[in-house]
């Protein structure tokens, strides 16, 4: 079994909120597993959130951007803010994001891609405005979305500039209809989908092995009943059922209007477009969601606690 260190203990209370010996004892249970860790102190009700929160607001920004019947995203990191703020680093977002929708979601094309007016690629471009303005910068990720016929639409929360800030999401939308129409109706779904954070379009494309962990802790957290098995596989049909309607993006509450799914919200608004609409994706980007923080000494910091320093 690995050791357990104050630095996994510290991690595992970050993301789920439990307290510091729960977290011990799961690492315990879990063999220093963290995943597996997470699993057990939701089995046994003690974690404070279902998923693992982000731990860090890494700098930067999310821009986008639509070209015809596409559009692209990408994130791009800085170390402050200050430098997010900057004209020259905005204007680089925005050139980034144009040149990606050729790069159809590959960062390391995107990376090698000329970079307008100048005789170098992107990532040498980036190297050169670090040596302009001073700090680190870094073109993280990507991701575009097409359709045959229709729009993809977006939109941008914690907006700096038009089509750049703290949280960018793209909607395909196929429809014969109204473009304004469905354009409309295309920023209320990407608004959604900034606010809900779906895991994915429909049941049908969500990560297998995530529908089995979920199906694995409902199934411990009701075997903690005391019920028999057949009881206990009901109760879980019903968790994940729900765990199904709050994770899909067609299954949700439509947030506009707070009654709705958003596929009944889309068969609502054929009437306004005027032709059936099919929603075909989507991509969602936060700024820093999932990169790591500068690990501190959380020893020291419980015996400074301790000590009343």
């Amino acid at each position: 079994m690995s050791q357990i260190t104050a630095a996994m203990v510290k991690e595992l209370r970050e993301a789920t909120g439990a307290g510091m010996m729960d977290c011990k004892s799961a690492l315990t249970e879990a063999a220093g597993e963290m995943e597996a860790a997470v699993d057990w102190l939701r089995a046994k009700g003690l974690a404070k959130a279902a998923k693992k929160a982000s731990r860090v607001a890494s700098e930067g920004l999310v821009g986008l951007c639509i070209a015809g019947n596409a559009g692209a995203m990408v994130e791009v990191n800085s170390e402050t803010d200050f430098v997010a703020r900057n004209e020259q680093f905005q204007q680089m977002v925005a050139e980034v994001a144009a040149l990606a929708i050729a790069a159809g979601g590959d960062v390391e094309k995107l990376k090698g891609m000329a970079y307008p007016g100048e005789g170098k690629t992107v990532a040498e471009h980036v190297t050169a405005m670090v040596a302009t303005i001073g700090e680190n910068m870094n073109v993280r990720r990507t991701a575009s979305i097409s359709v045959n016929e229709g729009v993809v639409a977006s939109y941008v929360h914690n907006q700096v500039k038009p089509g750049a800030g703290k949280i960018g999401v793209l909607v395909g939308l196929e429809s014969k209809g109204s473009v304004e129409a469905l354009n409309a109706f295309g920023r209320q779904v990407a608004m959604h989908v900034a606010h809900a954070d779906p895991l994915a379009l429909n049941t049908g494309v969500l990560d297998p092995a995530l529908v089995a962990r979920e199906r694995a802790v409902y199934a411990e957290q009701a075997r903690e009943s005391g019920k028999p098995e057949n009881i206990i596989e009901k109760m879980v049909d019903g968790r994940m059922k729900k765990f199904f309607q709050e994770s899909v993006l067609l299954s949700q509450t439509f947030v506009i209007d707070g009654e709705n799914t958003v596929e009944q919200a889309a068969k609502k608004a054929e009437a306004d477009v005027g032709a059936p609409i099919r929603i075909t994706g989507f991509a969602r980007f936060k700024l820093g969601e999932g990169i790591e923080k500068e690990q501190d000494d959380f020893a020291a910091e419980v015996k400074k606690a301790a000590s009343g320093g």
